[in-house]
């Protein structure tokens, strides 16, 4: 089997966050998907086949943990990597992914050498509960309570995929974040809430251009951290936008510097439209690099036929 090695979310290779794409993995099971993204190793690993509902291609996402209905650094990713596969005509505009949560469109932009940028558009959020014991969550990820910003909530959101984001004070604080996952557990439960990847950021320091400096953990899908999470940054910007960190304005020019304490640093770009106080379009940008090309030896089972 076939497959492609890219870093997402950077043009630099052995930054941002690396993806194994799968072009054409013909009709093997779930199973294998499975144990293949977690041999493979990354954050998330593609696997692309012919559509089902209208769209371009169906594409299935793993973690080595389990399978997502979508995700962001896959989807741009596996854009790239259709496009140098030629899968993707040069020149061509929009691409459409079927994805778990639906049809996925994808805007392209175009250059002499390539496909330049490609922007996801991401199901519109929802937002979801609150954890109330902010001294239990500040233990459980290794912080004292007033590192948290008080006057933001620590919350789930969603366009696809539940995050709870946690607004601490410093980018120092992000860096010092560690998680105790049983206490984690239990600040979730206080609230009747299911555990979900938790994402920290703080908006304190912008001088490198960034917006927002983040990092996302994520144990319960096998993810101990991720160096570019596209499927949270949507949500991050609309997380910003309803609790009116950044202006309508700022939230169309959003960039997430992520992975940075991981060595690999990520440049995300969140655009956010909205019109009387209600957020109408939710998209995620980035660039990819091709690192290298691959072959699995797989031991397919036989057909019951």
């Amino acid at each position: 089997m076939r497959y492609l090695h890219l870093d997402v979310f950077t043009s630099t290779p052995f930054s941002g966050n690396q993806l194994a794409v799968f072009p054409n993995p013909g009709d093997v099971p779930a199973e294998t998907m499975q144990a293949i993204a977690k041999e493979m190793a990354f954050s998330e690993t593609t696997f692309i086949f012919p559509p089902e509902h209208g769209g371009d291609v169906r594409m299935r996402i793993f973690t080595p943990g389990e399978e997502l209905p979508m995700a962001g650094h896959p989807t741009i990713g596996t854009t790239f990597a259709l496009a140098m596969e030629g899968t993707i005509a040069r020149g061509r505009e929009r691409w459409i992914f079927e994805l778990g949560v639906g049809p996925t469109p994808v805007s392209l932009e175009w250059d002499d050498h390539g496909l330049a940028f490609a922007w996801m558009t991401q199901p519109l959020p929802t937002f979801g509960r609150s954890i109330t014991d902010r001294a239990a969550l500040a233990s459980a990820i290794g912080l004292e309570e007033r590192a948290l910003l008080g006057n933001l909530p620590a919350q789930i959101v969603s366009c696809g995929v539940p995050f709870l984001f946690v607004p601490v004070a410093t980018r120092a604080a992000v860096d010092a974040v560690t998680i105790d996952r049983r206490a984690l557990r239990k600040a979730f439960e206080h609230d009747a809430m299911e555990e979900v990847p938790v994402f920290f950021f703080t908006t304190d320091d912008g001088a490198d251009g960034s917006s927002v400096y983040s990092r996302m953990l994520a144990p319960g899908f096998g993810i101990a951290e991720d160096p570019a999470t596209g499927g949270a940054s949507g949500p991050l910007g609309c997380y910003l936008l309803q609790h009116d960190v950044v202006t309508p304005q700022e939230a169309r020019e959003l960039v997430s510097l992520q992975g940075v304490a991981m060595g690999r640093p990520s440049r995300i770009h969140i655009s956010i439209d909205a019109e009387r106080d209600r957020i109408t379009r939710v998209r995620v940008g980035g660039r990819s690099v091709l690192v290298g090309r691959g072959e699995l030896t797989i031991a397919m089972p036989k057909s019951a036929g």
